[in-house]
């Protein structure tokens, strides 16, 4: 603990992010940076609280408490805070292959749990994160490190989202030839197509994995396992495969009108408006556009925020969210207590940045969409709604019921669904035989990985389901730990 009284001389803050009405005008980081003094105040609030449960990384009531990755973080907020920041980055990077990502799109579960969070405002542990290895970067010391000598063991991961990269990273860092796999264009996954640039610009991205293949990495795009490639493939040369290929079958919203145009999953939108950005700044016109249209987004997650925020860039002529569950309360409630995550009322940054530009926040909560309704061309025009409470069910179950005379009809001209994803899609399963558990994810235990076919493993979402980005690199690590102690009969990886 760099202060013993840092935490009683100094108030939490943040930097201020760029003006919602200025950021909605780009596609750049809306984040600022902090003068390296305040974040060294910052990094002097870390107690020495006995038990910090911010590296803790458990489950408590379903949700993440702590650093799932467990982070050393009362270590280097302590080097911060002594400016110490290259030790900082060490510390950082011995639990943490990129914490550029988790520094930027994280929700920081380790915050939540705070120890100082009980009485007051947590430790901004996120920015501190995001600033040391950001200045890793602009320092120079961020070189690649390729392992000293090969094993001759050769592994494919099969995905190169989160837990495809930190799986790789590792089995590399351990000596085995990796080849990552990727369906897409370009390398990342989630990270690459499923965030948009405002919340994690694809540079940072592209810059990190231009140094994984300088430490050895081979990365290959546009190949589908199972299409372009037969997965039994992977079987025959390779020594071991691990499959990281995420939750990505969306859930669907099957009721009248469905089939008509207009209305897309999150992911195609968002995924069709990073490619257009990246490959010609949206000249191509290549992606779904929301400008001058009434939109409504349905799903109240990250992945409605990111698409609310992408909705106002592209000049949408209105937008609604709508939300199934009810509004959090403003503090946390007495079934919610520390250390578990929060479940309080935020502004995220697309909410912020509507409610600058239309006056209030997109969301509404309680609302059932019933049916869509399209125009003479088979095109959505409006979506009818009904409020709804939630109530038991004569099973136990809490589940929504119709609050009748709340019936509403809403104008829109692009509708996305965002309500999140239901598991993995089933091609490369299939192929390989691989078991699945009663939610249709690849069935392995946590903690060993392997899945019914010898060799090989399986991580992240496609274990897990839809989860933190910070689990499926929790998963990452962790399975090429047991993969590199399946190769060798032993292993050294953390």
């Amino acid at each position: 603990m760099g202060k013993p009284t840092g935490f009683m001389e100094f108030d939490r803050e943040l930097p201020s992010d760029r003006s919602p009405l200025e950021r909605v005008k780009d596609w750049q980081e809306f984040h600022n940076h902090f003068p390296v003094i305040k974040l060294q105040e910052q990094g002097g609030r870390c107690m020495d609280c006995g038990i910090p449960f911010c590296h803790s990384g458990t489950l408590i009531s379903g949700m993440a408490s702590g650093c799932p990755i467990n982070n050393l973080i009362p270590e280097w907020n302590d080097l911060v805070y002594n400016g110490l920041w290259k030790e900082a980055l060490q510390r950082l990077h011995k639990t943490n292959n990129f914490p550029e990502f988790t520094g930027r799109v994280c929700p920081a579960p380790c915050e939540g749990s705070c120890v100082l969070g009980i009485t007051d405002p947590p430790v901004t542990i996120k920015n501190i994160e995001c600033s040391i290895v950001d200045k890793g970067f602009e320092e120079g010391w961020i070189q690649a490190e390729p392992p000293e000598k090969r094993t001759g063991k050769r592994v494919a991961v099969v995905g190169s989202g989160p837990a495809g990269l930190s799986c790789a990273a590792q089995l590399n860092r351990a000596g085995h030839d990796v080849t990552v796999y990727e369906r897409a264009d370009r390398i990342g996954g989630l990270l690459m197509y499923g965030i948009p640039n405002m919340k994690l610009d694809k540079a940072i991205v592209q810059r990190r994995i231009d140094l994984m293949a300088k430490e050895g990495i081979t990365f290959k795009t546009n190949t589908e396992i199972g299409i372009h490639l037969p997965a039994q493939k992977l079987r025959d040369d390779f020594d071991a495969v691990v499959l990281c290929c995420g939750a990505t079958k969306p859930r669907d919203l099957p009721i009248e009108g469905r089939a008509l145009d207009g209305i897309h999953f999150a992911m195609e939108f968002l995924h069709a408006n990073t490619k257009s950005l990246l490959d010609s700044k949206h000249a191509d016109g290549k992606y779904i556009s929301a400008a001058g249209k009434h939109v409504i987004v349905i799903g109240g997650g990250d992945t409605g925020t990111d698409c609310v925020g992408t909705s106002l860039r592209h000049q949408c002529k209105s937008l609604t969210q709508f939300e199934i569950l009810p509004r959090p309360p403003d503090e946390r409630p007495d079934d919610n207590p520390w250390p578990e995550w929060p479940r309080i009322y935020r502004l995220d940054y697309g909410q912020e940045e509507a409610e600058a530009l239309f006056g209030a926040d997109p969301r509404t909560y309680l609302i059932m969409t019933e049916k869509f309704v399209g125009d003479a061309n088979g095109h959505v025009k409006e979506l009818h709604t009904v409020d709804v409470e939630w109530a038991r069910n004569d099973n136990g179950a809490m589940v929504p019921q119709r609050v009748a005379g709340t019936e509403k009809v809403w104008q829109a001209d692009l509708v996305l669904l965002a309500m999140g994803f239901l598991g993995p899609e089933a091609t490369i399963l299939d192929e390989l035989h691989i078991e699945r558990d009663e939610r249709s994810n690849a069935k392995a235990e946590y903690g060993r990985f392997a899945t019914n076919i010898d060799g090989i493993f399986t991580a992240g979402d496609m274990r897990r389901g839809q989860s933190l980005v910070v689990w499926a690199f929790n998963e990452g690590r962790a399975a090429a730990r047991e993969c590199d102690r399946y190769l060798m009969g032993t292993t050294m990886l953390p």
